[in-house]
């Protein structure tokens, strides 16, 4: 990051017009300043300075500053490849999609803010300062750009060190917070009889890794004060595998940045750390091409075609396009996978997943490319972890098992075994419980976190005994989550003591997403732990707090129209929907929730039409589905209930409320085996379950 001047910016500003959907961008220069001729949030022509330039390679993007000290990102970006290469030009961020100024990715909206979404990467001791009262920011840093501090912490001890009079100081740290020595080649050594190299030193700790991810990974922050050489999840939550982000495999889908892949490698296991390959004062690798993987992997095992099955020379021969697969993000901006994994065009076949071999051999399909692997090193006979996400997402009951498994098994990565808790929720069950109350032991404290958010499948008083001890964590965010779990719990079940510690770190959880007010989402999180709360109140306010700095933050209608209908407010509730379908007709969620309004008005047929268009609109969620089968039912259209519920079902064949209502229509329409039938699938899916069993006695003796 730099201001915008003569030397630092690249793009073309002589009178540049980009013309993108009919909207025409000039980009000008006037009196030593950066302008933009384009689309305001209004929807009309706007001119803008460009304040502050973002990036050099492979493109740059350009920032304007708002009076309210907000700083957005333009959506233009200028290509700084050589021309040759298709740069030198502009271009468009989201590439030929339209974001209008309605859309939540429009330029000048939250999700487009440098201060919330990029600024604590790209500058040194960024301080945002933003004030929930005024709306205002007064964002700080100590350089502009990423510097020493950056990672090492303060520097004015370092200068004391540096200025010491006297004998040569003996500070090992040389006066930094935190010192992280240079790798040498001796680290690691390849010797007699093994084809990787071992490690010849003591093992890193997660310190260099960790500090590394504070930005090179996809992560929520939840506290500024961040200490170099303190555990990453003091101040940040990463992600785990979540199925928005990643593959199912564990391969990058979105922008998810290097740590989240790292952490499922061989690499990492074996304790190699991030400078084993980069010099982290000037980004560069340590040697080009396969010559840094062979200081490790030995080259004439790993570096011929009896390895890799290509021809010397050719793509196929280099290490990094089998082992770390590209993605291009960003238009123009290709990122290397940093899993290190062995190429898997079986899991492609299966699960629909990225494929290495086809992105070379771009005329063949991942089935070519299962056949010609398994030809050369044989079929893979264990099950990936990722066909279980899979099963488990689905709801697939025959999952629960291996899900439960994965959990614990302390042989995956962490990250494996995070997501694997984060599915446990999946299966409400004495099994899951035990699995996630196993879980919050887990030495990882990623693992630890994802546990206390799949206890939610059980009522809060019940979660009393497994996480009053996990307030006095050693990890924050394990401590804020495990006050957030127990937020809804019944007054005097807590001693003392526990109950005052307990709001003490509930406090925490609080100040970190005010720390984050100016995201809409943030104060949706504020709002759901003051009506768990019970403070209603505080919850509305927030939700309207959240609405007034993004007006296009649709869940919030929803929510607030929620409360409005639990204080029998409900002509505000209606109004509220209506004022967001005003800026989306389309979306489901509001569409369902006005739907619902109707009905419980007594207005059938607009409650039929909004409860119609959110099924049509969305059949990833069977809740639309299940909605629009019980207006239709109690509109006197049985038939047209079923047949809504057995479309649905097509998609979610083991979702427990479509199951239940077709049992029951069938029932009631006479048609007791069919009914049966459904009845028997539940009890399939949960052969514990008291109420499934009742349910088929009951068909089955008056079917006789």
């Amino acid at each position: 990051m730099d201001h915008a001047t003569d030397s630092t910016v690249l793009g073309d500003f002589q009178d540049a017009r980009f013309n993108h959907h009919d909207v025409v961008s000039v980009f000008r220069k006037r009196e030593g300043k950066f302008f933009v001729l384009t689309e305001g949030r209004n929807g009309m022509p706007d001119e803008f300075e460009i304040k502050y330039v973002f990036g050099v390679v492979p493109l740059q993007q350009y920032l304007v500053e708002f009076p309210d000290g907000s700083v957005q990102c333009l959506p233009f970006c200028w290509d700084t490849r050589p021309a040759a290469e298709g740069g030198q030009r502009w271009f468009h961020i989201y590439g030929n999609e339209r974001i209008p100024p309605k859309d939540p990715l429009f330029w000048t909206r939250t999700s487009q803010r440098w201060n919330y979404m990029c600024a604590e990467c790209h500058s040194t001791n960024l301080k945002k300062g933003y004030d929930p009262a005024t709306g205002q920011y007064k964002t700080t840093w100590s350089e502009i750009d990423v510097s020493c501090e950056a990672c090492h912490g303060p520097g004015s001890e370092h200068i004391r060190w540096a200025e010491a009079p006297g004998e040569e100081p003996t500070d090992a740290s040389l006066g930094f917070m935190l010192r992280l020595k240079k790798p040498s080649l001796n680290d690691w050594k390849l010797v007699e009889g093994k084809n990787t190299a071992i490690r010849m030193t003591e093992d890193h700790s997660p310190t260099q890794v960790e500090l590394c991810a504070r930005c090179h990974s996809r992560r929520a922050l939840f506290s500024e004060d961040y200490i170099p050489g303190k555990p990453l999840l003091d101040t940040h939550y990463p992600s785990v595998l979540r199925e928005d982000l990643y593959h199912p495999d564990g391969q990058v889908l979105d922008e998810v940045y290097e740590y989240g892949s790292f952490l499922q490698s061989r690499m990492h296991a074996k304790g190699v750390v991030c400078t084993d390959c980069h010099d982290a004062h000037s980004s560069r690798l340590y040697a080009d091409g396969n010559a840094l993987c062979f200081r490790c992997h030995k080259a004439e095992v790993f570096g011929g075609p009896g390895h890799h099955r290509h021809k010397e020379g050719s793509a196929g021969s280099a290490c990094i396009e089998c082992h770390m697969p590209a993605t291009t993000f960003m238009q123009v901006d290709m990122r290397r996978d940093h899993s290190f994994r062995i190429p898997r065009p079986d899991l492609s076949v299966r699960l629909g997943t990225h494929d290495a071999c086809t992105q070379c051999h771009t005329d063949k399909d991942a089935r070519w490319a299962e056949k010609e692997t398994a030809r050369w090193y044989g079929r893979k006979a264990e099950k990936h972890f990722g066909e279980t996400f899979v099963e488990a997402r689905r709801g697939v009951p025959a999952a629960r098992d291996e899900i439960i498994r994965l959990a614990s098994l302390d042989s995956l990565p962490s990250i494996v075994r995070a997501t694997a808790s984060s599915l446990l929720s999946q299966y409400p069950s004495n099994q899951s419980v035990g699995a996630a109350r196993d879980a919050l032991n887990d030495p990882d404290p990623l693992v630890r976190v994802t546990a206390i958010s799949a206890l939610e499948m059980i009522p809060p008083d019940d979660r009393l005994e497994m996480l009053v001890p996990l307030l006095h964590d050693s990890v924050r965010v394990v401590r804020m989550f495990a006050a957030r779990g127990l937020a809804g719990i019944t007054n005097g079940l807590m001693t003392q003591p526990d109950r005052d510690h307990w709001q003490n770190i509930l406090a925490e959880y609080e100040a970190s997403q005010t720390l984050n007010a100016d995201f809409p989402s943030n104060l949706m999180n504020l709002a759901n732990l003051y009506l768990e709360l019970g403070q209603i109140e505080r919850a509305e306010v927030a939700l309207k707090e959240a609405l007034k700095i993004e007006p296009v933050f649709l869940p919030a209608y929803a929510n607030l129209a929620d409360i409005y209908r639990q204080q029998q407010r409900e002509d505000e509730a209606r109004q509220v929907l209506l004022t967001g379908l005003g800026y989306d007709p389309e979306d489901p969620g509001l569409n369902y929730a006005i739907g619902l309004h109707f009905a419980r008005a007594g207005d059938l047929p607009s409650a039929m039409k909004h409860l119609r268009h959110a099924a049509e609109v969305d059949r990833v969620d069977p809740r639309y589905s299940y909605g629009y089968a019980v207006a239709l039912n109690s509109s006197g259209k049985p038939a047209d209930a079923v047949k809504v519920l057995q479309e649905a079902l097509i998609g979610h064949p083991y979702n427990i409320k479509i199951l239940q209502f077709l049992a029951l229509l069938h029932r009631d329409i006479g048609e007791r085996q069919t009914a049966l039938d459904y009845a028997a699938r539940l009890c399939a899916i949960d052969p514990e379950n008291p109420e499934f069993k009742n349910l088929e006695r009951m068909l089955r003796e008056s079917s006789q």
